[in-house]
């Protein structure tokens, strides 16, 4: 066969790709996941029972504004390696820079206090849980995203696994964070960032191996 015969018969099976297919994948990936989180966290560890009166507090409001802001930096940074030949470009310092915010408070909070309110801070009274926590609510999230990365066509397994492990974590500490009863930044600035580098060194492992084409 000649090539091209060859190339017309392989064209002649090429069918158009709907319209906005990749934007959908993702969409229906981000909704499982996070209902599947939310469900895993009001089952396995319930919601907070002061969860309408403690959401109005400053402090809540910024536990759960640094990890979303990294969600959603991490979602445009992972639809874009999805797509062959695009580049994340500065949203994926959008996984890191957010927690300039936890860690600016979390020494501020540790530079005036004595030695024992210190380790309180630090160490609150979960932090035992909190990182095994916050990758097991990521974990849904994460699966979810690896299946729309499975439809698509990322060119850099690794990298785009590790954006999609990253993301998962920071979506999946917004989720625990309904539960979660600790609200010192010194605390969220160690342990939840903990739990978020897990999950994308998880991400980048599994990328690595179920990305490459």
């Amino acid at each position: 066969m000649k090539t091209e015969e060859l190339i017309g018969l392989l064209a002649a099976d090429v069918a158009p790709v709907p319209a906005r297919v990749a934007e959908r994948r993702f969409a229906l990936a981000v909704a499982a996941g996070l209902a599947a989180a939310l469900a895993w966290v009001a089952a396995e560890y319930g919601l907070r029972s002061d969860l309408a009166q403690v959401a109005t507090t400053s402090a809540f409001r910024v536990k759960v504004a640094v990890p979303l802001a990294m969600a959603v930096c991490g979602l445009v940074a992972l639809f874009r390696l999805a797509h062959p030949g695009a580049r994340a470009g500065g949203w994926v310092l959008g996984l890191v820079l957010p927690l300039l915010v936890w860690w600016g408070l979390a020494a501020q909070a540790l530079v005036p206090a004595d030695a024992a309110t210190r380790a309180t801070l630090v160490w609150g009274s979960t932090w035992r849980v909190c990182t095994f926590n916050v990758v097991a609510t990521a974990l849904p999230i994460g699966i979810a995203l690896f299946w729309a990365l499975k439809g698509l066509a990322p060119t850099r397994p690794a990298w785009t696994g590790a954006v999609a492990g990253g993301l998962a974590g920071a979506a999946g500490a917004v989720v625990y964070a309904l539960h979660c009863p600790e609200m010192a930044a010194p605390f969220l600035a160690i342990w939840y960032a903990l739990g978020m580098a897990v999950a994308a060194a998880i991400g980048a492992l599994a990328g690595a191996r179920l990305l490459r084409w």
